[in-house]
């Protein structure tokens, strides 16, 4: 199944996978407002869809994602109208970690500021060898505020001020080296390596799945203790689930698990 919506985002579905795929190529798949919103109602009609495991993010032309859209930036100049594209950013970016299905990005090209900031906010990312990373708004007097919100919860401070600082592109080894993205495969394989992932992924519970990634972005923002209050609590919450019993009798059987996601 596949669809187009507006020709700015194509979507399809194979083997329990979403696919999303950003497609204004002439653009370098800028964000506009209206392939922002295209991408939150996507997200919001996958999110109650029982044979969607996992999402994908890819993008059509020579790269992933080069941000805002200037252009777009450029027409309104009041700080209402900026306000409005900022918080549509930062609402997709929310909806992609709040989604109770993993989301990876595949990732080609270039990915800066809010190109960047959506593979940082995904749950997941596989990058070509030809793939580049930057938040460069300091370059033209923007400092990618927004963007360093995802970023800084991916990789370390310093290394996050330096990419926000220096505006330089960083090279996939070094995104890997420093936690922004999983894996680097060749420019010709990122679809086929990054689906491989995610077929893996499909493979699990979705019902497991979906309480362990909305534990995991909520404990990051606990203390420890608090973190174990609340993880112990949820471990035993998912012992009760059908599917944590039938794994775990799987286990012991020698057999494997057929999930109910229940």
């Amino acid at each position: 199944m596949s669809s187009t919506l507006n020709n700015l985002l194509t979507y399809e579905v194979a083997d329990n996978i979403a696919i999303l795929t950003l497609n204004r190529p002439n653009q370098q798949n800028a964000l506009s407002s209206d392939l922002m919103k295209d991408l939150i109602h996507k997200l919001d009609e996958i999110k109650d869809n029982k044979n969607i495991k996992v999402v994908t993010i890819f993008a059509n032309g020579n790269n992933f994602c080069a941000g805002h859209d200037l252009k777009e930036l450029k027409m309104d100049k009041s700080e209402k109208r900026f306000k409005q594209i900022f918080e549509l950013c930062s609402s997709l970016m929310i909806k992609i970690v709040k989604l109770p299905k993993p989301v990876i990005a595949g990732v080609h090209g270039i990915a800066t500021a809010a190109g960047c900031q959506l593979v940082a906010s995904c749950d997941l990312a596989i990058a070509s060898e030809n793939s580049k990373f930057a938040t460069p708004g300091v370059n033209i007097g923007l400092f990618c505020s927004t963007p360093m919100v995802a970023v800084s919860r991916n990789i370390g401070r310093k290394q996050t001020m330096e990419m926000l600082l220096m505006g330089d592109f960083i090279s996939p080894s070094k995104a890997m080296d420093i936690g922004l993205i999983n894996n680097i495969v060749k420019n010709k394989n990122i679809r086929e390596e990054t689906l491989k992932v995610a077929k893996i992924i499909a493979s699990k519970s979705t019902a497991t799945v979906a309480i362990g990634k909305e534990a995991f972005y909520k404990q990051l923002e606990m203390s420890i203790e608090e973190a174990y209050k609340y993880t112990s609590k949820i471990m035993s919450s998912n012992m009760l689930k059908q599917d944590a019993q039938e794994g775990i009798s799987a286990f012991i059987e020698n057999r494997n698990p057929k999930w109910s996601d229940k």
